[in-house]
Formats: C-alpha cells, sequence, structure tokens
C-alpha cells in the first residue's frame, strides 16, 4: 500500500519540476483517477493548471453537472461539448481496439485546442498502473495509453498517479480530504459508454446503456461493489404489452476486486436483479431482456471491450 506521506509531496515536487514555469491542462473525468491527478497538479502549478473536462456524450447519466458541482472551486475548469465530433469519429466502427484508439486520438485532439487558448505546454492525466499493465500487455488499449496518436502536440505528458493501483489512488484521495463521492466512486471507463456498447456506438444505444447503467449504480449500492455496470450486448425478440419487440439485451454486470486486474462476479440476489431488470426494461420500450453476467476476470475483462 502507497505511504500518502510521503507519496504525495513526492508527486506534487516531481509534478513541478517536470511542468516547471509552463502551463499545463488536465484532462479532467469525475473519476478518482483524474481528480486525484487535477488535486496534485493544482497544488504544484497552481492557476497554470486549467481542468478540461470533455463531454464526450458517451458519459454517465448526470455527469457534466456533477462535475460542475465538484470542481467549482478551480475558477478555471473548462467543459466542452464535444459529443457531435466523437460520434461522427466513431460511426460505422465496430472494432473494439479500433474504437478505443479513436477516442483516444480525439480526447488529445481536444486538449491540444486547450492548450493552444491557454498556452499550456503539459497535458496531465490520470493514468494508473492496471491502464499501463492492460496496454502494454496486449489486453486492450486504453485511450491514456495504448489509444493515444503517435504525434503529440504537447512538450510532455505528466502522469502522476501511473504507479498506483486504484486502491492506492483512493488512499491519496482521502489524504488529500476530497470529497467522498469522488475518493469511493466507482471505476468508469475512460472511452465511456462506447465501451459498454458493442458494435458501433449510436444515439439509441448510448441512451440505453445510460440510463440501465444508472439503475444498476444505483440498486446494486448496498453491495458495495468493486464496479457495477450495463451494457448492450445485441438484439432479441421479446414481447411488449401485445406487440412483439426485436429489442435490445442489455448485460448486468457487479465485480469484486482489490486493484482490478482480477475479479469475481458478485452474487446478487433474486429479487433484487428482478428489480433492476423491471427498472431498465420499464424505462425503455426498445429494451427486449436483461441478463446477468456470472464471469470471472480472468477469463473475462470487467469491461464488455
Amino acid at each position: 500500500m502507497v505511504d500518502t506521506d510521503t507519496f504525495v509531496p513526492e508527486a506534487i515536487t516531481e509534478i513541478g519540476d517536470e511542468i516547471g514555469d509552463a502551463n499545463a491542462v488536465i484532462a479532467l473525468s469525475g473519476g478518482v483517477d483524474s481528480s486525484v491527478a487535477a488535486a496534485l497538479a493544482y497544488e504544484a502549478i497552481g492557476d497554470r493548471l486549467t481542468p478540461v473536462y470533455v463531454d464526450t456524450g458517451l458519459m454517465r447519466k448526470g455527469e457534466t453537472d456533477q462535475i460542475r458541482e465538484t470542481f467549482d472551486y478551480m475558477e478555471s475548469l473548462r467543459i466542452i461539448d464535444a459529443k457531435d465530433r466523437f460520434l461522427e469519429a466513431l460511426a460505422g466502427v465496430t472494432d473494439p481496439e479500433e474504437k478505443r484508439k479513436i477516442i483516444g486520438e480525439q480526447f488529445i485532439r481536444e486538449f491540444e485546442r486547450e492548450a493552444t487558448d491557454t498556452d499550456a505546454d503539459y497535458l496531465v492525466q490520470g493514468t494508473i498502473y492496471p491502464d499501463r499493465i492492460e496496454s502494454e500487455g496486449g489486453i486492450k488499449s486504453h485511450h491514456n495509453v495504448g489509444g493515444l496518436p503517435e504525434v503529440v502536440d504537447f512538450d510532455g505528458i505528466v502522469e502522476p498517479v501511473r504507479d498506483l493501483y486504484k486502491d492506492e489512488v483512493r488512499e491519496v484521495a482521502r489524504h488529500l480530504g476530497l470529497d467522498e463521492l469522488v475518493a469511493e466512486r466507482m471505476p468508469f471507463p475512460g472511452p465511456g459508454l462506447a465501451v459498454r456498447v458493442i458494435g458501433e456506438v449510436t444515439d439509441e444505444k448510448l441512451e440505453v446503456a445510460r440510463e440501465a447503467c444508472h439503475v444498476v449504480e444505483d440498486e446494486l449500492e448496498e453491495y458495495e461493489p468493486w464496479q457495477a455496470l450495463a451494457a448492450v450486448i445485441g438484439k432479441a425478440t421479446g414481447v411488449k404489452g401485445d406487440n412483439r419487440v426485436h429489442g435490445w439485451v442489455v448485460s448486468v454486470r457487479s465485480v469484486e476486486s482489490r486493484d482490478g486486474m482480477t475479479a469475481r462476479a458478485q452474487e446478487i440476489d433474486w429479487e433484487t436483479l428482478q428489480r433492476i431488470q423491471s427498472r431498465i426494461t420499464g424505462a425503455n420500450d426498445n429494451v427486449a431482456r436483461v441478463v446477468y453476467d456470472v464471469t470471472h476476470k480472468p477469463p473475462a475483462t470487467i469491461e464488455y471491450e
């Protein structure tokens, strides 16, 4: 486990040394990794840091409003509406790795534009150790590691929590006094709901996934999962009222883990699962059925793509 008393001052000093007198932008997502990176970088360089939240259209329900509320103390916070650009870039793409790489490149291009506006030479991001392991090991590219384009218009990319596991990042968040909502928030993938939609990413599938994920997180909060999610995995025949529908299949997943490198599917009681399926199918006429994923990691990964 990380020694926060040692890590925090060393990380702040390292950020200051890397960036020097320059300006920087930080990729802010609202998750604990980027929030900790932002807090450390803000301590190191103050107002020379510009936090940038890119609303990709792939985010959780209510995410943008939550960002505004959580980070309103940073006067330089910028919120960028980039939904149309991301969905246009993803149109017609079905391969998971290609989706991740497209999202990684789109993120960088958004931050490059913001860096030009703020005269920033450095990008700070919340890459953690499992991101690097999975990308470098060929399991799947993370948008902030293997998904980065080869040419990046920054003098450097600063990753203050790159050697920490998720539970260690949470320890640092508590040490820094970050809000519990941030410190204890379950992981959410950098590419967002794009990796919870099998095949092409469309507005319709995103809305199904967004609402279903909201239901799952709400219903399973008492189980204290490492991660709980829902994914749109295909279509199947169903019945709504007296009508046959060929609607979406939503898979629900909830796992326990220490660091995300391995995970075990949680045992969820039948009443809770039935309540989840009722809320998901009731909220969207185009959902035909809901299934529960009982697969551990390995052989599966936690996310679907």
